[in-house]
């Protein structure tokens, strides 16, 4: 089925701090669950979760969002499996076209049972422009959310937080195209430290590749539920030539990765890009301003840069307060 593109639709989220010459201050927006973060001949493409439609900011600085033209690209249909709580776009780019991989659950339903992960297609050079097909959703085993990919020695792999019983895990599988799984589908996770336990719920979710500079593979992930103020980044790892569909080749660091810290509070549900000239890897998360703010769409997106330890394991900054000036990532072009 072929959904029509949407028209333009300006002031989608205002920014807090706008950037200036070559500094910034965190957050990039006042609003910002989920966000999203991919570069393409040399543009940033930005996304975060709006709940009931689609939209994509392009810009040439990633910290100067305010100013980034916006458009919203997709809006659900009324009915169907669907069409609402639309959680979580990822867009990704692969075999020349656009993807965007989302989650959302079954019109006249609340429950976890009845969410999934989507695929939209594009064929256009330019994400912003043409036709988005729905190519349906994942055949994933389990119901589930926060569906991304990533690519490993010459395979496509989709990974996604599936509701197992009464938790929530990260699994992945290989793909055959870009909205099907082939083979196993693997579990290689589920919430067994305290601080997995958060908020009434054993949670993992929101998976995210990240390549090491020595070949190891990680992959972040969010812990405890969104609700609670110590919603926080863990950390997987596996050898570069690990057999990635079995448990045993990953490790759970013990403690999270990036937690509360500086008045910022739930800092979860990230993404990573590299700065405009390639030097630096950099993450993208979101967080609440202040304590008891809950899970809403108050969460605004955080940018730091992540460094890494001469035996090749991230680093990842802690979250920085308002009146923190960062520099921007090397080679962002000055605002003319």
């Amino acid at each position: 089925m072929v959904l029509p593109i949407c028209g333009c639709a300006q002031n989608l989220a205002s920014a807090a701090f706008p950037s200036s010459g070559d500094k910034f201050s965190n957050p990039l927006l006042t609003s910002g669950p989920d966000p999203w973060v991919v570069s393409h001949q040399g543009v940033y493409y930005y996304t975060h979760t709006m709940r009931d439609r689609i939209a994509l900011w392009r810009t040439s600085d990633i910290t100067d969002l305010a100013n980034a033209e916006q458009k919203v690209v997709w809006t659900p249909p009324a009915e169907g499996p669907n069409a609402h709580l639309i959680w979580a776009p990822e867009l990704h780019r692969m075999d020349g076209k656009w993807f965007i991989y989302y989650s959302a659950t079954a019109s006249g339903f609340k429950d976890d049972e009845h969410r999934a992960v989507f695929v939209l297609e594009n064929a256009s050079p330019d994400p912003l422009v043409g036709e988005w097909i729905d190519r349906g959703r994942v055949n994933t085993r389990y119901a589930g959310i926060d569906g991304t990919i990533f690519q490993h020695r010459g395979e496509t792999y989709f990974a996604y937080s599936p509701y197992i019983g009464a938790v929530s895990g990260i699994a992945i599988a290989k793909m055959a195209n870009p909205w099907t799984l082939k083979g196993e589908e693997a579990v290689i996770a589920l919430p067994d430290k305290p601080w997995e336990d958060q908020g009434g719920r054993r949670i993992l979710e929101g998976p995210e590749f990240l390549a090491g500079p020595s070949g190891r593979v990680f992959m972040t992930y969010s812990a405890g539920a969104c609700w609670s103020d110590n919603y926080s980044l863990g950390l997987l790892e596996a050898r570069a030539d690990a057999d990635l569909l079995s448990r045993d080749s990953w490790t759970k660091h013990p403690n999270p990765v990036l937690s509360s810290a500086n008045g910022v509070y739930a800092t979860g549900h990230n993404g990573f890009f590299r700065s405009p000239d390639g030097k630096e890897q950099w993450i993208i998360y979101h967080a609440n301003p202040a304590a008891d703010m809950g899970c809403t769409l108050k969460r605004a997106p955080h940018v730091g840069r992540v460094t890494w330890t001469p035996s090749g394991e991230p680093r990842f900054p802690a979250p920085s307060s308002p009146s923190t000036s960062l520099a921007k990532p090397s080679g962002t072009s000055a605002k003319r």
